[in-house]
């Protein structure tokens, strides 16, 4: 499999956000992310698993800060103790070998990536803010100014149907910025510069995969 049309799959931190300057001399908005030491734990085939996936490791932590079931799961297969691990499926195996290291190496300045994490948690929040109502009248009197409104039926079919927009909890949810194209490669200091925004707060553990529609 050729290094350019393999799939890849790296965890990094969040560091923030800045701008830089394109080839056109215009400022771009740029996420910058830390890419850790991927180690590989496991390759995954059709013949022993069912299917082909690989499992990467990052984030090296002392054995005693890990549950016994992942220390025995990395130790079998050969790898120091790690905080995060993660898998991914892959159409062919063949180029993934046991203890190998994912790095910024693997892309390029123009690559396109689809970049995972984790929304910032809101809380419970309302209807305003969760999804964006308008309210009611805001002068004195109304009784009807951040609610919903209607949410249901009285006899039929006496209930509230179900996917209806209500206030509820908000963020902290997985979400995916898809086809962010990468402006810079640092391998020395092992950052990522990619064109956008990307979920998660500052500090948050982000992946970064090869773009699937890319």
């Amino acid at each position: 499999m050729e290094t350019e049309k393999k799939v890849v799959l790296m965890l990094g931190r969040k560091v923030g956000m800045t701008q830089i300057h394109d080839a056109a001399g215009e400022f771009v908005a740029t996420t910058i992310v830390e890419i850790l030491p991927n180690h590989v734990v496991r390759v995954k085939n059709k013949e022993s698993d069912g299917y082909c996936a690989v499992q990467i490791a990052a984030e090296a932590v002392p054995e005693y800060r890990l549950t016994k079931p992942v220390v025995g799961h990395l130790r079998k297969n050969g790898c120091t103790p790690h905080r995060k691990l993660k898998e991914m499926r892959v159409a062919d195996v063949a180029a993934y070998k046991n203890d190998k290291v994912f790095d910024l190496s693997l892309l390029s300045a123009g690559n396109l990536v689809d970049v995972s994490g984790i929304v910032k948690g809101r809380g419970f929040q309302g209807v305003m803010k969760r999804h964006g109502f308008s309210g009611g009248p805001a002068s004195h009197g109304s009784m009807f100014h951040r609610r919903g409104g209607s949410y249901g039926q009285r006899e039929e079919p006496g209930r509230i149907y179900r996917g209806r927009k209500m206030p509820g909890h908000m963020g902290a949810a997985r979400r995916t910025a898809q086809n962010l194209e990468v402006l810079r490669v640092d391998v020395e200091q092992n950052l990522l510069f990619v064109r956008g925004s990307v979920v998660g707060c500052n500090g948050g553990l982000v992946a970064v995969r090869s773009a699937k529609k890319g």
